[in-house]
């Protein structure tokens, strides 16, 4: 029997529902986590008022004229902002030093959020970036 029990079935079908929306991602995240994002999420759109709300690679994002910006997720050990940019994060390495980062992407711990003023100079800074690359490509 291939969904003999419960606990497969139930397994199936949460890997088929994937969220469509950053309320129905939070929505599936423990209260700590989801408090967490929802406070960065807050701040991304005030940093970035014209961005629109979107799932993509199956993590709560942020695209600005087309153009991924930000992104943002939870793992079962910590939440994360994704810059989409190793060279974001790279240019704020001093500021960023007392996170665990990688090339795009600061994790932190839900009980220790980013500073709302990091996160909107982080994002201003991937604004400047996505407006040099489309001037690149436009000219």
């Amino acid at each position: 029997m291939p969904f003999g029990n419960s606990i497969q079935r139930k397994t199936v079908r949460s890997v088929n529902t994937k969220p469509r929306t950053i309320d129905e991602y939070l929505a599936t995240l423990s209260d700590d986590k989801r408090a967490a994002l929802e406070k960065l999420r807050k701040t991304i759109r005030a940093a970035a008022p014209k961005a629109e709300e979107c799932i993509s690679y199956g993590l709560a994002a942020f695209r600005l004229n087309g153009r991924p910006l930000v992104a943002f997720g939870a793992t079962a050990k910590h939440c994360a902002f994704y810059l989409m940019s190793g060279s974001t994060v790279a240019a704020h390495k001093d500021e960023l030093k007392d996170y665990d980062t990688s090339k795009g992407t600061i994790r932190f711990q839900p009980d220790n959020p980013l500073p709302a003023a990091l996160v909107r100079k982080l994002v201003k800074a991937r604004i400047a970036e996505n407006e040099k690359m489309g001037k690149k490509a436009g000219d």
